[in-house]
């Protein structure tokens, strides 16, 4: 493929740098190049936000990393497309899903190309052509500049940097041991001497340096290059040097013929042996050059320890498609590759699926498999040592009992030794934590190092370069095909509604699938309409769960995890079963648990890192179904009921203080909710623009429709009926109008049991605005008279006046408009007795726009424009934006279009400041009707799709009389 002459090339072996037609690119600040950086390693992959987010700042981002994070993509396409018009998508860095893809050419990378030139060589020397092998790795190594990735930030930029930097030296030792091979030892001496200088630990280099010198006939020096190489060893390792360097020392006191330079042209090159069962023990298995012997060890037969492969295995599509694309399609693995973290939660799968990736890929090494139980969490016994696994790990590949070394260190090195030449599969099943696994992993290329673990094995990622892959419950369909393999796909198609709902009832978690599917084949004769009733009778419990043994039963599988944690961490995952909304904040789990913001990060890591917990984006937390089910189980059974209600109410009322603290920046200076003091242990949240208000409340939305009925059912009725009101503002400006009338009949229930005839006038009022904004007229009415009984009885004059103007604005909604005009202006009369002169301008308003629909338009304008005054001054631009549409309406039809169209354009600017998209609906489709009358039929139908859009959004009613307005002109047109 030719690379187009204007396409940008990019390096990162050194730092990360970008040129366009020979321009060097200004790629930003560190944490933007970062984030280049990121995308370009993923060649091609989507990467999501939170991967993006990890990658930049680990796992203490700033709060608005979301954001930046955008900010940073923007002004890279800038920098990376600076010929792109502002109307054309970006080309090089792609949106897709909730994430980022960088979409560029494979030669205009360096680490392709560096990678390109690995392989070719690989073939070459595979092939006999070693001067064309070094020539390639020469290539490929002149693609460095530097330190890969240098200056940049971040953890994924530090495990990269450490990855790129063993990959680049082992690509180096390669290189040289081929020069050496081609009779160009003399050349390479000097900087062999530099390297082993650098990388005093690093044996091939000390054997390619005693090699290349007792070649140049500096037998002495080659000598005294093994004695410093053994001292350092000893003294850093407590190890002797490997057998590759120990035979060549041998070799060159021996005066070994097969060491000098005239190597017959048919002898195998340096550094490569044959496989190991092709050698008769103590034989050199490759070249007389750079031969490497194992330590003495019983012969063993070829290792196959992988455990069966399940049968009935399914799904898992992606997360093989994922793990099968990091292996080379060459087969030569140029460092080794470590698969970290087949993570996630107890009973997702995770050694069912390593089990059947090792399958797929075990004839990739021919040397055999290795496989650990590391019993990180195992109900029936404790933590494997690492020591413990080293030592079953050198008994499988042959090493007698009295040669193993004393100490882990020894023994890692030893392991590392035995598996240098070798291409094994292994595969480390149920580790605790990476440091358990890091002394497990080879030192050497060649070897692919599969593990499965509950926590999330971060140490490994950033330390080692593994590359993590979670499990997440199964989707339907994988469910579905679940239970097809084990019951049978007839017996599904026979009764598909209980199947439904099984899955739904096991949250598609395959362990817990398993169980179901064994009883139901344990009893082919039940119905599974029955099996699926006794999981509903079980909704509250994991007792439907019970297996055979203790690694088939749900609960204890959970347990186990659970009895890991810390007991600042095991309680906030217990108390997490006291939560009923869909996810949670940081700041949520903080007032549930009552501790401060900065103490509830430790237990979140904790849970997230254990996989009891799942951070589906930068600060946001939810729990699988049955893992609430577990830890409801679990606070009920350690908490006391005292308890657990101050957790339950901590955590309702900081929902309510929060929700609160948006009602200034929504609804600025408008009357505020009486509200209780909030519990010291659960500060609520601040707010400082609308827009932060407005998008803190849509975020936590369903968790806020969930607190109220929360509220309601625990005993808080005052929470029930004052967190509806203070989201009214909310509610209406994002139309959320189901839901808005859901919430404020709750709250008008739980006020009404509770005898609290305030509350029960607010929660009237509330639930009429809801009624009347959804068109239903009637029924707004008759709670508003039901509202004024209330405020009569308790001789709330102020409540009077409110559920009056609210009566004058349903009744001109619904067109009364005689009404509209009485009822509003007694609202004027009793709002300037009480002095309210925010309120005035509302009601001004109101009473204007039921002057206009009269046709009393000098009225109507006396009335608005007095209005617009009250509500400038008092910062209102809520009902400012409201006026200044209905002045464009009075105009409109007196025929004034120009100064219509002015009011129009301005209330537009103001609803959009506000996001009040319902408001910018209802001004567009004003605005269109002005543009059809003065002719200009095709911006008024731009200009009315625009407002269909807004109303589709939301599903707002309106919607079809805007469609209507459409097929009009289109009848016209015609």
């Amino acid at each position: 493929m030719n690379t187009p002459r204007t396409a940008v090339r990019f390096s990162v072996l050194g730092p990360v740098r970008a040129w366009h037609e020979g321009l060097e690119l200004d790629l930003g600040s560190p944490q933007q190049r970062a984030v280049l950086a990121a995308l370009l390693l993923r060649r091609g992959q989507a990467v999501t936000l939170a991967e993006l987010v990890d990658a930049v700042w680990g796992v203490e981002p700033p709060k608005a990393a979301a954001s930046v994070l955008r900010t940073y993509v923007s002004r890279l396409r800038k920098a990376l497309e600076p010929g792109r018009g502002a109307a054309d998508p970006p080309r090089t860095i792609v949106s897709v899903g909730d994430g980022y893809r960088a979409r560029v050419p494979e030669e205009t990378l360096d680490l392709t190309v560096f990678e390109r030139r690995i392989a070719d060589a690989a073939h070459a020397s595979a092939a006999g052509d070693e001067s064309a092998a070094a020539r390639l790795l020469h290539e490929a190594l002149d693609q460095w500049r530097g330190v890969a990735l240098a200056g940049l930030p971040g953890p994924l930029a530090e495990s990269e940097r450490s990855r790129l930097a063993e990959k680049r030296l082992t690509v180096l030792e390669k290189r040289l041991d081929l020069d050496i091979q081609l009779g160009r030892h003399g050349e390479v001496v000097g900087e062999l001497m530099s390297l082993t200088g650098e990388h005093p630990l690093r044996e091939e280099l000390c054997r390619l340096l005693m090699v290349a010198l007792y070649r140049s006939g500096r037998q002495a020096e080659a000598l005294a290059v093994y004695s410093r190489a053994r001292a350092v060893l000893v003294a850093e390792l407590g190890v002797e040097p490997g057998p590759s360097v120990q035979d060549v020392h041998a070799r060159i006191l021996a005066s070994d013929v097969s060491l000098a330079p005239a190597a017959s042209p048919g002898s195998p090159p340096p550094g490569r042996t044959d496989p190991p069962a092709a050698a008769a023990p103590g034989t050199p298995a490759g070249g007389v050059e750079g031969t490497v012997r194992r330590p003495a060890a019983r012969p063993v037969p070829r290792l196959a320890q992988l455990p069966a492969d399940l049968p009935a295995f399914t799904g898992r599509v992606t997360e093989l498609e994922r793990a099968l694309s990091l292996l080379p399609l060459d087969g030569n693995m140029p460092a080794p590759l470590t698969i970290s973290a087949i993570g996630g939660m107890a009973g997702v799968g995770k050694t069912i699926l390593a089990v059947h990736l090792a399958h797929r890929v075990a004839d990739r090494f021919p040397d055999g498999q290795l496989c650990v139980n590391l019993r990180g969490f195992d109900p029936a016994g404790a933590v494997m040592h690492p020591q413990e696994a080293i030592r079953m790990l050198l008994d499988a590949l042959g090493v007698p009992p009295q040669r193993l070394p004393a100490g882990l260190e020894a023994q890692t090195a030893l392991y590392r030794s035995m598996l240098a030449e070798r291409r094994m599969l292994i595969l480390l099943d149920n580790a605790r934590d990476s440091e358990q696994v890091r002394p497990l992993l080879p030192g050497s290329s060649g070897s692919l190092v599969i593990v499965t673990s509950r926590n999330q094995l971060t140490g490994l990622v950033a330390g080692e370069g593994a590359h993590p892959l979670t499990l997440d419950k199964l989707t339907a369909a994988e469910a579905y095909e679940f239970l097809a393999r084990r019951l049978g796909a007839e017996r599904l198609a026979v009764e598909p509604a209980a199947v439904e709902e099984i899955v739904a009832r096991c949250a598609a978690l395959p362990l817990a699938l398993a169980v179901v599917a064994a009883r139901a084949a344990a009893h082919p004769d039940f119905p599974l309409s029955a099996l699926a009733g006794e999981l509903r009778d079980a909704h509250d419990s994991l007792d439907a769960f019970a297996g055979d043994d203790i690694t088939t039963d749900v609960r204890t599988v959970f347990s186990t995890s659970y009895e890991a944690l810390s007991p600042p961490a095991a309680r906030l995952f217990r108390l997490l079963g006291l939560h009923t909304g869909t996810d949670l904040s940081a700041p949520a789990a903080a007032a549930l648990a009552g501790l401060a913001p900065r103490e509830i990060r430790g237990p979140l890591v904790e849970l997230t890192r254990a996989h009891l917990l799942t951070e589906h984006f930068p600060g946001r937390y939810t729990l699988h179904d049955l893992l609430r089910v577990y830890a409801a189980e679990r606070v009920r059974a350690e908490e006391t009921p005292r308890e657990r209600d101050l957790a339950v109410h901590r955590l309702l009322s900081w929902y309510l203080h929060t929700a609160d603290a948006t009602y200034p920046q929504i609804t600025p200076n408008r009357r505020r909710i009486p509200l209780p003091t909030p519990p010291d242990s659960c500060p609520p949240l601040s707010f400082t623009t609308h827009d932060e208000a407005l998008d803190w409340c849509e975020t936590e939305r369903a968790n806020l429709v969930g607190a109220v009925h929360q509220a309601a059912a625990s005993g808080y009725p005052g929470i029930a009926w004052r967190l509806p009101a203070v989201l009214w503002g909310f509610f209406y400006l994002r139309s959320h109008l189901g839901e808005w009338l859901d919430v404020t009949r709750t709250g008008l229930n739980a006020a009404r049991a509770a005898l609290d005839r305030r509350g029960e006038a607010q929660a009237l009022t509330d639930t009429a605005a809801a009624l009347r904004t959804l068109g239903r007229y009637d029924e707004a009415v008759d709670h508003l008279r039901q509202a004024m009984t209330v405020c009569r009885e308790i001789g709330d004059r102020a409540g009077r006046q409110r559920v009056l103007t609210n009566l004058g604005d349903v009744c001109l909604q619904a067109g009364r408009l005689d009404k509209a005009v009485e009822y509003t202006r007694r609202s004027l009369v009793l709002i300037r007795g009480l002095g309210v002169v925010w309120g005035e301008g509302i009601v001004l308003s109101n009473l204007g726009d039921a002057y206009q629909r009269l046709g009393r338009f000098d009225e109507a304008v006396r009335c608005l424009e007095e209005a617009l005054v009250i509500l400038r001054d008092n910062g209102n631009r809520w009902v400012e934006g409201v006026t200044l549409d209905v002045l464009g309406t009075v105009h409109h039809r007196l025929g004034a279009h120009e100064r219509a169209v002015k009011y129009y354009v301005q209330a537009l600017a103001t609803h959009r400041d506000l996001g009040n998209r319902w408001g910018e609906g209802h001004t567009l489709g004003h605005l269109g009707d002005v543009q059809l009358a003065v002719g200009a039929v095709k911006v008024a139908s731009d200009t009315w799709r625009q407002a269909l859009a807004i109303f589709a959004e939301f599903n707002h009613p309106d919607a079809a009389k805007i469609e209507d307005k459409l097929r009009f002109l289109q009848c016209v047109w015609r």
